[in-house]
């Protein structure tokens, strides 16, 4: 659009605001991505993708060893140290963690550099209390620690004391 008259000095100050380095320090950031990470269980079926993008991956941690067969712990979550503890004591537990934090990494940086918005990352176990909290709480704290927008849901403790 141009204007029935000239305006020089309207216009030179006009394009000064626009190029404020103050004023654009209030225009939104992009987007960033957002990793949305689930503990589940599984006997209550797949999380469901409320993004609509369908991207990441569900983790299934059956097969690691479970704290909740033991009595002591059947009243604890993953949230819990003596959780973290028993589990950090088994290879198995740290060498799956290592791999699947090499999995989520790589997808991470692979969907930042292409500009996407959302990616899941889910862990299920028996009863979504234990393996799959402690793990989606892991994976959290370390996408955090590099700087990662994440959102964490336990959907089965939802209602729960947490």
């Amino acid at each position: 659009m141009e204007l029935p008259v000239e305006l020089p000095e309207l216009m030179e100050a006009f394009t000064a605001m626009l190029s404020s380095e103050k004023l654009q320090g209030f225009a939104p950031e992009p987007d960033k991505l957002t990793v949305r990470i689930t503990s589940f269980s599984f006997h209550r079926g797949l999380p469901k993708d409320e993004t609509g993008h369908g991207g990441g991956f569900i983790f299934d941690a059956r097969s690691l060893p479970n704290p909740g067969r033991e009595e002591r712990f059947k009243p604890l979550t993953g949230k819990e140290a003596e959780i973290a503890d028993y589990l950090n004591q088994h290879d198995s537990v740290r060498q799956y963690l290592a791999n699947v934090t090499s999995l989520v990494d790589a997808s991470v940086s692979s969907y930042q550099s292409r500009g996407f918005k959302n990616l899941a990352v889910s862990f299920g176990c028996t009863g979504g209390q234990h393996r799959s909290v402690y793990l989606a709480e892991q994976m959290a704290k370390h996408l955090r620690e590099r700087g990662v927008d994440v959102v964490l849901r336990h959907r089965e403790l939802e209602g729960a004391r947490q």
